[in-house]
């Protein structure tokens, strides 16, 4: 392995890419898999947990990996494809070592780790190394004193501790997309879940739930206080808000509606009121949506908006006064690709594609899928009969309901 450095800290190598010997990526690092031996001899790392095309989670021995640096991971040969189910005996770094409390030995210093480093011994084994140590029981705080000490200099990494803290773990996941990061969040014990999820600020945690299968939405949403789960759905688009307070119990979501903001509820309610696989059912109240005064180049600069998603930010909805949804009515649509092409001082008005029809909120699933097709097109608007637009219907919101049912939940063997 002369390409990979001596020593690599555990939670760098989280989100990595992983490559066969051709170069083509096979998926992710999420975690590393070790087996604890005594107290202070240096637990062996026996692999990687390896997420592949498809969100299934494999195990990647480290007797298959070549190379490990700052970018990438290098396999050799061929992985077993079958899910990886954690053995009694095997602990991951990631997971459950990070946020421990521990005490260095030599200097009575207590704190929580926040990273663990591996290296390769004279047997050609990798093992646990190196602590990495933020001083302080309360965990992740930007101000204080760390130190990386010898494995066998710690003491505390082997005791379950109920009370574990999940900072620096919540840390971990923070550069991850959503869907990574559910993907991380799923696999956790229900203890660790719990840990984890109060870590997490309300806006990453609604964007992770949002990807997450419908029972561990269920599962961690009726474990927060009322408040805070209020706030939560606030933060979450208000099709995916929809969707699981329909899974609530009746009482839950009753109460869980009184308590979020006035204009919110009133989207999530406006939505639940439609069939769940209808157009209206589907759609996201809360497009890109402009005045026919507007300019071109105001219309580039709302769809450069960070939060939305390709699909949201490939079409604009001119529409009259009101510019709410239900807005005034719908004017046309102007594509992002059309825009590009036009003068930024020229009116959007002036670049919109009228010679499409719009789907009626009673849409079925087949009828909205026909209608993308048709048109070519990764979002199509949703109009009443009065021709104000409603919402917008996106290729993943369809997606969503034409995959079958527990797709995000995939569960195929044992290694």
């Amino acid at each position: 392995m002369s390409t990979t450095p001596t020593r690599v800290f555990a939670a760098r190598l989280a989100g990595l890419p992983v490559f066969d010997p051709s170069g083509d990526q096979v998926g992710k690092v999420r975690d590393v898999v070790v087996v604890l031996r005594s107290d202070v001899r240096q637990p062996r790392v026996v692999g990687l947990v390896v997420e592949v095309f498809g969100r299934r989670q494999i195990f990647a021995p480290m007797t298959r990996v070549t190379a490990m640096d700052a970018g990438q991971v290098i396999t050799t040969g061929l992985l077993n494809m079958r899910r990886f189910e954690r053995r009694t005996t095997e602990t991951l770094v990631i997971a459950q070592m990070l946020d421990r409390h521990v005490r260095i030995r030599s200097t009575g210093t207590e704190g929580t780790v926040f990273d663990v480093a591996m290296e390769q011994a004279r047997t050609r084994d990798w093992v646990l190394s190196r602590v990495a140590v933020t001083e302080g029981a309360k965990g992740f705080r930007r101000r204080s004193q760390t130190h990386v000490v010898e494995w066998d200099d710690v003491e505390g990494l082997h005791e379950r501790q109920p009370r574990q803290g999940a900072e620096h773990l919540a840390a971990s996941l923070a550069d991850l997309r959503p869907a990574d990061a559910a993907s991380v969040i799923h696999d956790l014990t229900p203890e660790r879940r719990t840990q984890v999820v109060a870590a997490l600020d309300d806006e990453r945690l609604a964007h992770v739930l949002e990807e997450l299968p419908e029972e561990d939405q269920v599962e961690i949403l009726e474990h927060l206080d009322s408040e805070r789960a209020a706030d939560i759905l606030e933060e979450m688009s208000a099709d995916d808000a929809a969707d699981l307070i329909a899974d609530l119990p009746p009482e839950t979501a009753a109460q869980l509606l009184e308590l979020m903001e006035t204009e919110e509820a009133a989207s999530v309610r406006r939505l639940m009121s439609y069939g769940e696989e209808t157009a209206g059912g589907m759609m996201t109240p809360e497009p890109v949506i402009l005045p026919p005064d507007a300019t071109v180049a105001e219309a580039l600069a709302r769809v450069r908006a960070v939060e939305l998603t390709p699909s949201l930010a490939a079409l604009v909805y001119v529409c009259r006064q009101p510019l709410e949804t239900p807005t005034g009515k719908l004017l046309g649509v102007a594509h992002i690709q059309r825009l590009l092409r036009e003068p930024p001082s020229s009116l959007v008005a002036g670049a919109l594609d009228t010679g499409i029809d719009y789907l009626r909120p009673q849409a079925s699933l087949e009828d909205v899928a026909t209608f993308l097709a048709t048109y070519n097109l990764v979002a199509a608007p949703v109009v009443d009969e009065e021709g104000r637009l409603l919402g917008t219907v996106a290729v993943d919101d369809l997606l969503d309901h034409l995959l079958p049912e527990g797709w995000r939940d995939r569960k195929i063997g044992r290694r």
